[in-house]
């Protein structure tokens, strides 16, 4: 019998990390389209995950290959970032081409429902759960859970030392000086098109958050109208106006 994907592989981490099964929402399957592997898969989470469950809080199920194909080496880690952006997002992806449940699974075992539609998953009381899976064809098999993390109040201010500033730095920099140019044009763009956004954090944001290459310039303003002249002036390769 093959049991590479077999419930030790499933079971085990829940009991490790003393996490209640029922509190897992969802599972990212290894899911890879087999006759014999997925029914041994899925059976394994429906008696670790879907059992004494109630129905109306099923385990949702997915897999990433439906939309990506078998990445071998990286499915494991692409099963993990899908995951992760779920949770960013708030929403469940759905799992293409599944017309119907595989009959070679006894779905009636546990409360598992496999992921036809997206289906949202915001925040909650208790911090998300979910679980990935990866089963290499050598017996290299794993199954981990992730938490979401605890939210991140953003403080109020986050360029104390453009505040207080009467003139603002707006660096750019690119790799060619015409690289340079479509950067200044796309930042123009950018200040533009957001007016709530202060002018001191988007500076600031340049200042600390990007590389320096090669090409550099900087714009320098003391008010919002100040800097988008500035930056067109860059964008059409003319002097600051």
């Amino acid at each position: 019998t093959d049991n590479r994907t077999g419930p030790d592989s499933v079971s085990g981490p829940p009991r490790k990390i003393e996490v209640s099964p029922g509190d897992v929402d969802a599972v990212e399957a290894h899911g890879t389209g087999t006759t014999l592997g997925d029914p041994i898969e899925a059976q394994a989470l429906l008696a670790t995950y879907g059992k004494d469950r109630p129905v109306e809080r099923p385990l949702y199920l997915g897999s990433l290959k439906s939309n990506i194909g078998h990445t071998q080496a990286a499915a494991g880690v692409a099963g993990v970032i899908k995951m992760v952006q779920a949770l960013r997002h708030g929403v469940l992806p759905k799992t293409l081409h599944v017309d119907e449940p595989s009959p070679e699974v006894d779905w009636s075992a546990g409360a598992v429902e496999l992921l036809t539609e997206a289906r949202d998953w915001p925040r909650g009381e208790r911090p998300r759960l979910l679980g990935v899976s990866a089963f290499g064809a050598s017996g290299t098999n794993a199954h981990v859970i992730i938490e979401e993390a605890p939210p991140v109040e953003e403080e109020p201010g986050s360029a104390p030392e453009f505040d207080t500033a009467s003139v603002l730095p707006l660096p750019v920099s690119a790799g060619t000086s015409e690289a340079l140019r479509v950067q200044a044009r796309q930042l123009a763009e950018y200040v533009a098109a957001r007016p709530e956004e202060r002018l001191a954090d988007v500076a600031s944001m340049l200042v600390h958050g990007r590389a320096a290459l090669g090409e550099r310039a900087v714009v320098v303003a003391g008010d919002r109208e100040e800097a988008l002249s500035g930056l067109r002036a860059l964008a059409d390769g003319q002097p600051a106006p």
